[in-house]
């Protein structure tokens, strides 16, 4: 099973996020300029998370998997949520800007950077200001045990700041975040005719400690400016620009 790393060469500070491309209606904010912030560089409880699916029933291959989900990546996200890629699929190096539903519905706008991608997985990191710190790896094996496709997501990952650390340890965050990864197996599953199969949660707390150090992280919070920009963002769009 392949597990993510914190590649220093993809979350250490220093590199600056680009400008990228989201429709009108989408908010884009909280990438260009960002820098990009793996588990090192966040301030909560660090964890470490595993999501799995197993495809039985279903002939497909892990690279049969792994092709359709980076060219289908935004459609098996969860109603409410969405994915603004720069590009027609996953591909290394792309930029991409999402539409969270925050708590209580609330939008919130951040990103990720995808630094790897293969025929058999993929990985993205958050930006500064993103709900949580970390690095999110997809990938799909063949399971000898049950003689199908296994289909994971495995993230580490710790709440950005302390706004964010707060509704962490409320729990809040939390199952907002397993939900959603859930639901993106569900629908990718059913997507290979696979329905009613349940999605396994692997969860461990790696550091109880955080990281006050990485306090002032909550200039960045993607909540806090995302909804003060939304008066700005619906002026614009009533004016077209």
């Amino acid at each position: 099973m392949s597990e993510p790393t914190a590649d220093t060469s993809s979350t250490a500070g220093g590199m600056k996020l680009p400008d990228t491309y989201a429709p009108p209606d989408a908010i884009n904010l909280n990438v260009s300029g960002k820098e990009l912030a793996g588990p090192d560089r966040g301030f909560g409880q660090l964890w470490h998370k595993t999501y799995r699916i197993r495809l039985i029933g279903s002939p497909a291959t892990p690279r049969e998997v792994i092709g359709r989900w980076k060219a289908n990546f935004s459609t098996y996200w969860p109603k409410g949520s969405n994915f603004y890629g720069s590009r027609p699929g996953i591909e290394a190096g792309e930029v991409a800007v999402i539409n969270l539903e925050g708590p209580a519905g609330a939008p919130i706008a951040t990103g990720i950077a995808v630094v790897r991608a293969d025929d058999e997985s993929f990985s993205f990191v958050t930006p500064q200001g993103h709900i949580f710190a970390g690095i999110i790896h997809f990938s799909a094996y063949a399971d000898n045990e049950c003689g199908a496709t296994a289909v994971q997501i495995v993230s580490l990952i710790r709440a950005g700041d302390p706004l964010f650390e707060i509704g962490a340890r409320l729990g809040v965050l939390q199952r907002q975040e397993d939900d959603f990864w859930k639901k993106t197996l569900g629908k990718l599953a059913a997507d290979f005719g696979v329905v009613g199969q349940p999605v396994e949660l692997q969860t461990a707390l790696v550091d109880r400690r955080i990281r006050w150090a990485a306090a002032s992280n909550v200039w960045h919070n993607s909540a806090i400016r995302t909804t003060l920009y939304l008066p700005i963002h619906a002026l614009r769009r009533l004016l077209g620009k």
